[in-house]
């Protein structure tokens, strides 16, 4: 069996697991409910695999950001990553609800519709207590506040107590989780959802397009409001919408304690007060069973990340968003368990190569053009050297232009390979991004594929 030895490979096979857990879960209501219901007592496997993902994007987005150093290019990449496939999965969903054949979220038709369309194309509805067209969507919002809340923090500086912050989050959770069951911001605010969802679009914005202290401030006033709409709009609770950020923020601890910023003993103190914190605000025994369950993969996938891990499983990963997004829109098509996940496979890889590539692809091209544009200028557009006095942007350019050109003399050898390889565009690439490419090609998989998977974020 072909192994997939890249250094993410092991973040790849998590989420090839999760998504189709979630998928099964919501599969296995609909064609075996009665099966079904004695699995889903125990732990609630949708959950489960969603507090992976947490868990995954936690390790992940902050190290996208801080590789970077740009938040114009960190929201240019996000953007650029989810919105294509987004656009493409509400136009089908609307389609089939038309045709009778996807029943959207109850209450949707009853809120004013330009609403629903700010809410839903922002990806903040479940915090901003407007229904979701694709249900599972609501996970989107927690992992929109979580990107907002890692800017703001990126911004000033601390980005590196994702510790610290994972434990505070956790324990306020328990009390706010008494006081606050229930969202603050719910179907009878529609003036202060519209007001919040125009406020973070326009701080996104700011910090793209600003630079200095109005970037700063506009990325902080973002974290805020990330911070915020979990606590007031959480559909699930103020507690349990804690415990989400916290899980990602642990995740965080552990990037960090594998980078070597943080001691490994914080990194599981984090967690494992994450966990003790989920358990005590849980509502119901199989979601404390399923945040725990998620923590334990995670862990032994850690563990075991300088091991290979079958490709097919990896590629599954890779396809995860195409898989979790689209796979609701499945449920009243298809007759049965079975032939619904030989459908999703399909339409999941077709999403990813003709939907999800492409748009990485021109976030890619749009940054590239922005860096240029800011080195011809002298300086970087949303970088975290923006605003800096005379010299030590010179300081900063100096060594930035030898990076690029110590890249450059890493890439010549592997940039030749690349060349003879078809990898078209390698010269681009940093010189890792291009050994993985070469790699991926190694084993068999295409080079426009393998060219995609080694740039992408995530």
């Amino acid at each position: 069996m072909a192994a997939n030895r890249t250094r993410l490979a092991w973040l790849d096979a998590l989420r090839g697991i999760a998504a189709p857990a979630v998928a099964l879960h919501h599969s296995a209501w609909t064609f075996v409910p009665a099966v079904w219901a004695e699995v889903d007592r125990r732990v609630d496997v949708g959950t489960w695999g969603v507090f992976v993902f947490f868990l995954v994007s936690g390790y992940i987005i902050p190290a996208s950001l801080e590789r970077r150093g740009d938040l114009r290019a960190f929201w240019t990449g996000r953007v650029f990553r989810l919105l294509p496939l987004l656009l493409a999965a509400l136009a089908l969903a609307l389609l089939l609800a038309y045709a009778g054949v996807f029943a959207m979220s109850p209450g949707i038709d009853r809120r004013p519709p330009p609403l629903v369309a700010l809410a839903n194309l922002s990806m903040l509805q479940e915090l901003l207590g407007v229904p979701s067209v694709i249900n599972v969507m609501w996970t989107l919002s927690y992992e929109m506040a979580f990107y907002l809340m890692t800017a703001g923090l990126f911004a000033v500086r601390q980005a590196h107590r994702s510790a610290p912050i994972a434990v505070v989050l956790a324990v306020v959770a328990v009390p706010l989780g008494l006081l606050m069951p229930g969202a603050t911001i719910n179907g009878g605010a529609d003036l202060v959802a519209a007001l919040m969802g125009v406020a973070v679009i326009l701080v996104i914005v700011v910090t793209v397009t600003a630079n200095g202290r109005l970037r700063t401030a506009a990325a902080v006033i973002g974290g805020l409001l990330g911070l915020a709409l979990v606590i007031l709009g959480s559909r699930i609770g103020a507690g349990e919408g804690l415990v989400i950020a916290a899980t990602m923020f642990a995740g965080t601890a552990v990037w960090r304690a594998e980078q070597g910023t943080l001691r490994p003993v914080w990194a599981v103190a984090a967690l494992l007060t994450v966990l003790v914190c989920g358990v005590l605000v849980a509502d119901e025994p199989a979601w404390a069973a399923a945040v725990v369950l998620a923590a334990g993969v995670f862990a032994l996938a850690f563990r075991l990340r300088h091991r290979p891990f079958p490709r097919w499983l990896a590629h599954l990963g890779v396809i995860s968003f195409s898989l979790y997004l689209l796979h609701p829109l499945l449920l009243r098509v298809v007759p049965n368990l079975a032939v619904f996940f030989l459908v999703l496979l399909v339409l999941g890889h077709l999403a990813y190569r003709l939907v999800e590539v492409p748009g990485q692809r021109l976030g890619r091209r749009l940054n590239a053009h922005g860096k240029i544009r800011s080195t011809s200028t002298g300086g970087r557009v949303g970088g975290a050297s923006a605003g800096t006095s005379g010299s030590d942007a010179g300081t900063q350019e100096i060594r930035r232009r030898g990076r690029v050109m110590g890249e450059e003399q890493d890439l010549h050898d592997p940039g030749r390979q690349g060349h003879e390889a078809g990898v078209e565009g390698g010269s681009k690439m940093t010189a890792a991004q291009l050994r993985e490419a070469l790699a991926r090609v190694g084993k068999g998989e295409d080079t426009q594929s393998a060219k995609a998977e080694a740039e992408s974020d995530q």
